[in-house]
This record gives C-alpha cells, structure tokens and sequence, in this order.
C-alpha cells in the first residue's frame, strides 16, 4: 500500500496506477487517511481504522471534487481522535442512516389506525394532506420542535383553521408515541411535545325549537328519499347519532320493552336507548325488506346508507333551515329534553356520554325550565 504524503499538489495530481482498478495512498502524518484513485478516474477520501473489537473499517469523508484537502484533513484528524478514544465514528453514520423517514413511521401508524382507529377516513386525510407532504422524505430525528412549531404557525396564516392545525399536531405526535412504544429509532424525543396551542371553541351547536321541527318534519316527508322522513323522525327522538340509526338491525330492537340496543357506540361500548310510544310509531309504521336485517335501509341497496348528504340538504333548505346539521338533532333531542325539565343525568344516559363533563354543554339549556320554577316559587309566596 503506497503511502505518501498527502497534500493539495499531490492530491491533484494523483491517478489511479497502471494496471490496478484502485490504487490507496495512505498519508504519512494521519494514520488511516486515505486517497482512493479509482480507473474510472473517481477519487474519494476515507479514514481507515480497527474498531474497539480489532474489525478493520473505513469511513467515507467524500468525493475530491466535493471536499477540500485542507478540510478533508481536518475532518479525518477529528475522527481519528475519535477512534483513539475508543469510538467508531462508522457506526455512529449507520445509526444515522438508520433513523427512518417519517413516511415510513406513518405507515406504521396507519397500519394501526386502520385496526383501532373509528375515525381512521379523517386521520388518514390528514396524513395524506398534510403530514406526508412535508415531513414523509425527512429522517425522525430531522424533525424539530422548532420546525414544527414553525410549519404549524405557517398553516395558521395560511388559513386552516385552528382545529385543523390542532389536528395536524396530534397526529404527528401520536406518531412518535407509537414509533416510541414500538422502538423504531429516532422517536425517543416527540417534536411536538411543548409546542403552544391556543384554546379551541369549535361548538357550534344548533338547537330548533318545536315550530322548527314541525317545519323540518313536514319537508322530510316530501323528500323524494323515502326513508328520510323515518331515519330524522327518529333522530330527533332518540338522539342517536345518524351513522348509529343507519347502522341499526331489527335485532337490536325490542318493541315490547321500547328499547334498541346499539352493540357498538362511540365510547366503544353496547348502549341501551330508550324508546318513546312516538319513535315505537315511527319503528312500526317502516318498511319491512324481505331477508333485509337493517332498520331504514337504502330501498335501492337493500343495505345502509353510506350518506344521506344530498337529501338532507334539499329537505333543510326546503324547511329554512339552511345551516342545520344532521348532528344538531341531536343537540335538539337533547334541548327538547331539558327544557322539559329532564335531568342532565338522565340526558347523557339517553345520549350515551361517557361521562357527566360531556353532557354540561346543555347546561345552560335548563334555564327556561329554572325561571318555571323561581315563578312557581314566587307564585307560591304570593298567594300566601
């Protein structure tokens, strides 16, 4: 192995010796650096050494036309100091360039939604929208508190809104707390962790009063999809979210007991809901598919809808109601509920909340049933 002394002249002028398809010259004042001239012309330094377990090793510190001597030199000089105390600078590059790329973290991650996730369609949107776009070709440990922190904030001012953004931050987190628990390399710091968000108000929560509903009522009966009038008749009776009412089998309903059962709620758990003589009406009077399990199928599929988007939308705009959501029946079962002077207790066990917190947003829809009770009060006192 030719050994010379390296240095910018020589550099230039070195070749690849006749013959051979490399040649190597070893520097004579930096152990282990190396000039590798290859036929082709190429030409590459390295550092060459033997690890603490006495294994021969080499590192590539780059390409002649990419790096200086002088800086080449250096660097070698560093890591050979580096192997004299016994490190191995080679394997600390192959752990770099094992860190993966995020893209293939949120494959994991996706991967585990899809089996545990109900909401994996908004999830995976927010991904393929967002996530992937700038951060699936970085490595985990690239990405920063800082930087996104600042991608975030670039989002804000680009207009998406605060609950989008908000999104966006957790899932990316939730990311690194699986890569975490599932030791993938370079998720031990979360980059979102720390970052300052301020407070979300996404309520918007629309409650019809009974004029409102009679309007509503009379418009999903001239609705042109048959089953409308049934499947928001009994929304507003039940509170029942539509995707479980869609999803309903005759099974799971028990006219005799007024009950239906949904096997499969929200929270993850069977819930009983309780049937008024008025949604029994509504049940009876449906109509019945031959060897169809579902309660208000699609008359066309003979399965449940996927979306009732378009009807509802014509039957909304037809009742003046142009902002109504089909998830503010829901609210407007429960404010029917209140203000008939039902218990919040007994409305969230009607809803199906998980827990008390959950049923407080209706709260403040008491109060006319509250002024009923300080006049009937006052009334008291009067008469006495």
């Amino acid at each position: 192995m030719p050994k010379a002394h390296l240095d910018h002249a020589f550099v230039t002028a070195a070749v690849c010796k006749p013959g051979q398809n490399k040649t190597d010259y070893y520097d004579l004042t930096v152990t282990g650096f190396v000039l590798e001239c290859r036929r082709s012309g190429g030409r590459t330094y390295y550092l060459r050494y033997a690890d603490a377990a006495g294994r021969q090793k080499q590192y590539k510190i780059g390409r002649v036309e990419d790096v200086t001597f002088a800086a080449a030199k250096k660097h070698a000089q560093r890591l050979r100091s580096e192997v004299v105390m016994g490190g191995d600078p080679g394997a600390a590059k192959a752990d770099a360039k094992a860190i993966p790329l995020y893209r293939d973290l949120a494959a994991m991650h996706l991967a585990d939604a899809k089996l545990n996730l109900k909401s994996y369609a908004t999830m995976e949107a927010c991904m393929r929208n967002h996530l992937l776009p700038k951060w699936g070709k970085v490595r985990l440990t690239d990405i920063t508190n800082r930087g996104v922190s600042q991608w975030l904030a670039e989002k804000r001012a680009a207009g998406s809104s605060p609950a989008t953004v908000e999104r966006m931050r957790m899932v990316l987190g939730r990311s690194y707390v699986l890569g975490q628990r599932w030791e993938v390399p370079g998720t031990d710091k979360n980059p979102t962790r720390g970052i300052a968000r301020k407070p979300l108000c996404n309520s918007r929560e629309i409650f019809i009063d009974t004029a409102q509903a009679a309007r509503l009522r009379k418009a999903v009966a001239a609705s042109q999809n048959p089953q409308l009038q049934h499947i928001v008749g009994l929304l507003l009776l039940t509170g029942a979210r539509v995707r479980e009412l869609l999803d309903a089998r005759w099974e799971n309903v028990d006219v005799d007991r007024q009950s239906w059962l949904i096997p499969t709620s929200k929270t993850g758990k069977p819930r009983w809901v309780p049937l008024s003589k008025a949604a029994i009406g509504i049940i009876e009077a449906l109509p019945r598919f031959k060897n169809c399990p579902w309660l208000v199928p699609n008359p066309d599929t003979m399965k449940p809808y996927v979306s009732i988007k378009h009807s509802w939308q014509t039957a909304r705009k037809v009742a003046e109601l142009p902002g109504l959501r089909i998830h503010d029946l829901r609210h407007s079962a429960a404010s029917f509920m209140v203000n008939s002077g039902v218990d919040l207790f007994a409305v969230g066990k009607v809803l199906g909340h998980a827990s008390y917190q959950s049923t407080q947003r209706y709260a403040h829809l008491a109060n006319e049933t509250l002024l009923q009770a300080v006049e009937s009060c006052a009334a008291k006192q009067s008469a006495a």
